[in-house]
Formats: C-alpha cells, structure tokens, sequence
C-alpha cells in the first residue's frame, strides 16, 4: 500500500466532512444539549417553587388535622362541620382547591383519606398528606397502649442508619466512593461509545455506498488502490469523529462553567472543598468530616477520586479500536451493495454484538467482576464498550493489556478480510450480493 495516496484519501474525507453543514450543526448544537442536561435540574431546582393551595379537611377521626399544619405549598382550613357534598361542589370555584376527607378510625386504628380538585396536586402534596396522616395515626396507637413514656421509647427506637462509602487503594489509603456514581459513569460512557461506533461506523458505510451508487469509485479507483481508499476513508471518518468529540467536550465544559458562573451555585464552593479533602486522602478524616459537605460534597469526592486520565485514555484508545474493528466490516459490507435497503441482511450479524454489549454494560454495574461481564470485556466484539463500564469500579491493568491486544489482533484480521471483500465488492455492479458472495471473494487471491 502506498502511504502518501492513504494519506490524500485521508485528507479529501477529513476536510470534505468537516465543511459540512450537518458538521458544524451538530458540533455545536450537541455540547449546548449535554450543558442544558447538566444545569437545567440545578436551575429548576433554584428557581421553581410550587403554587400554594387550600386545601378544606374533613377530619372525620379527630387525630389527623393537628397534623396538617400549613406550609408554603398549603393551607389547611378545618371545615369538620360542614357538608361534604356542599363542599365537593364548591372545590375549584368559589371555595378551596382541594378538599380532603379523613374517614373515621376503623378496626385497625387506622384511617383512610380521599382527596378531591378539579386538577391533581402533584406528587409531592399527595406524599405529604400520606406522612402527616401516618404520624397521626402513630401517635395515636402509641397513645392507645398507655404506656408512660413509650412515645419517647419509640422516637429512640427508630435509626436513621447513613452508609459511607471508602475505597481502598493498593497503599491502604481510603477515599470517599458512591456505588451511584460509578454507576452513572459506567452507563454514560458505555452508551457514548456504543453511540460513536454505530453512528460513525455507518458513516463509512453510507459513504462507501454513496460513491458506488454514483460510480464516483470507479474514478477514484483509476488514481488509487481499492484497499487505500478504504483505510484511508476509514481513518478520515475516525479523525473527523475524534475532532467533533474533543470538541464536544470542550465547549460542553465551557458552557457548564459559564452557566454555573450566571447562575451563581455558590453553595457548591464548600462541597468542593470537601471534594478536595478526599482527594488527598482520608488521613485524619472522620465521618463527620465527610458527612459536613452533604450529599453534594460525597457526590463530588467520589467525582474528584475517580481515575480521570486513566478513564480519557482507555476511551480513546477503546473508541479507536472499536471504530476501526466495526468500521472496517462495514466499509465490508458498503462495498457490496448498490443501496442502504440492501444492506439490511449483510448488516445484522455485525449490529447485533454492538447491542449484545449495550445490554451488558446494564449488569456491569451490578456485578462488574461477574463471569458475563468480565468475558464481555474480553471479547473484542463487545469490550471497547463493556471494559469502559468496568473501569471506573477498578480493573487491572493486565486485564486491559489482554482485552487491548485481543481487540488488536482481531481488527487486523478482520481489517484483511473486509480489504479483501472491499477490493471484490466495489466494482460489483448489477447484482444484490449475499454472505455467500462474500465468503466467495475472501477465498480469492
């Protein structure tokens, strides 16, 4: 193969893609989507408060009303005496938003409650009647038994146990760890890269067809060898989907900081410094100090303690393996048909090892040693997105040298083999080709 012809193939596919408009949509439409994902929660948060609503009670049990004591999001009007059908009536118009009716004491020493408006109220006031109404009717059978004292007895009984997580390194050190984090990012990154090799490895596919279907491949065949003009697209598209998500990246991180910035998240600064603490160790540090910078501060240590290098790098790394693996069997099967309809049965043995390891990635962060998983990182079809799951929960390093190599050795055996398919296939005109034709052309010398 001739270097220097790879590499003009190479520039032509890089600088025709990057002047695209749908290049530069995306480019920049992506990263305000992923920002407006990160801070949109934090701003609603900040700025939504609820519509306060009357609400009239019927408390026909006589325990339940000093219980709903007023709030921001409702006033409670006790309306005991009054007609329930009259105040049915009136609920939305001229009386009170919601009516809410406490049926008497049953058998049980417990209550039921039907509430009715002309709109439901939402899940957070149904939630708060449901705990005001159960305190009520546990102060009430705690009362029943007459015991001196057992409120208190009770109050003490109950435990409100917090688990705090720490993760051990090889030296002993501990670092502050949440199971829910680790979670997150394991899905996160193995959906981005399930997303960057479908959607780039079709790319190639699409394009190889789009130049057969016009004949441009014949002319383009004349100048250069058919297996330099299939790496070469190959590694132009790959650089074109590593320039968009660096990009990507970039601009996503700069718009969160200038947002975090406008919105003022000033309570987060002493969460940070929590977030440093741990990430110098957990010398000195008791559970107090880690519980002082909140959920926010555990959430933000655990970000802080994570292998970020080692996770950027495995990325890439593993993007570009698996692009290349998956790309070059899809430049494979471009070649061999005329039209993307044609591709439907060609291309289903090649999909469906991309969504074997999607499903995966859902038990890696259940069991990330288990037997299912650990193949699935092992097995160059599925570890550039399973291994990526496992990574943040630790994994040796040997382990990711063997998956690494095994991905290697099998992209370059299957580089030869869609090459050789690639070569045959491309100037195939007139007919709609099968797996058989192609286990034909790969015989051929």
């Amino acid at each position: 193969m001739n270097f220097n012809k790879i590499s003009v193939v190479i520039g032509r596919e890089y600088s025709t893609r990057v002047k695209k408009k749908s290049f530069l949509i995306t480019t920049f439409v992506v990263p305000i989507l992923f920002a407006a994902i990160c801070i949109l929660p934090s701003v609603l948060m900040m700025n939504v408060k609820e519509k306060s609503q009357s609400v009239a009670v019927v408390d026909n049990s006589g325990i339940v009303m000093p219980y709903l004591t007023d709030s921001e999001a409702a006033t409670f009007t006790d309306c005991t005496s009054q007609n329930v059908e009259t105040l049915r009536g009136s609920v939305g118009k001229e009386g009170s938003d919601v009516l809410l009716v406490v049926s008497p004491l049953d058998s049980a020493k417990s209550v039921s409650i039907q509430v009715y408006s002309r709109k439901p109220a939402g899940v957070d006031f149904y939630s708060s009647i449901a705990d005001k109404a159960n305190r009520a009717v546990e102060a009430y059978r705690i009362k029943s038994y007459n015991i001196e004292g057992l409120g208190d007895i009770m109050k003490q009984v109950k435990a409100d146990v917090k688990v705090s997580e720490f993760t051990l390194d090889d030296s002993g050190n501990a670092t502050v760890s949440e199971s829910g984090i680790f979670m997150i990012i394991s899905m996160i990154l193995g959906m981005l890269i399930y997303m960057f090799i479908a959607m780039f490895g079709a790319t190639v596919m699409s394009s190889v067809i789009e130049e057969k279907s016009s004949r441009v491949v014949e002319v383009l065949i004349s100048s250069v060898k058919a297996t330099e003009l299939m790496f070469g697209k190959i590694i132009g598209i790959a650089l074109v989907a590593l320039t968009q998500f660096f990009l990507w990246i970039v601009l996503t991180v700069v718009l969160v900081v200038a947002a975090g910035a406008v919105f003022g998240f000033s309570d987060m600064a002493s969460s940070a410094q929590m977030a440093g603490m741990a990430q110098t160790g957990m010398e000195g540090m008791d559970m107090a100090a880690v519980a002082q910078g909140g959920e926010l501060g555990v959430i933000l240590a655990t970000l802080a303690n994570l292998p970020w290098l080692k996770l950027i790098v495995c990325f890439v790394i593993y993007f570009i393996l698996g692009y290349l693996l998956y790309a070059s069997m899809y430049a494979a099967i471009g070649s061999a048909v005329e039209n993307e309809a044609d591709t439907q049965q060609l291309q289903l043995p090649v999909t469906i090892p991309l969504m074997i390891a999607f499903f995966i990635v859902f038990f890696a962060f259940r069991n990330p040693d288990s037997a299912v998983v650990w193949w699935g990182s092992m097995i160059p079809f599925t570890s550039p997105i399973v291994m990526i799951a496992r990574i943040p929960y630790g994994v040796p390093v040997w382990e990711i040298i063997l998956s690494v190599a095994l991905l290697v050795v099998t992209f370059i055996v299957l580089a030869w083999a869609s090459a050789k398919i690639y070569k045959a296939g491309i100037l195939m005109f007139g007919k709609k080709s099968s797996w058989s034709d192609l286990f034909k052309w790969l015989k051929q010398n």
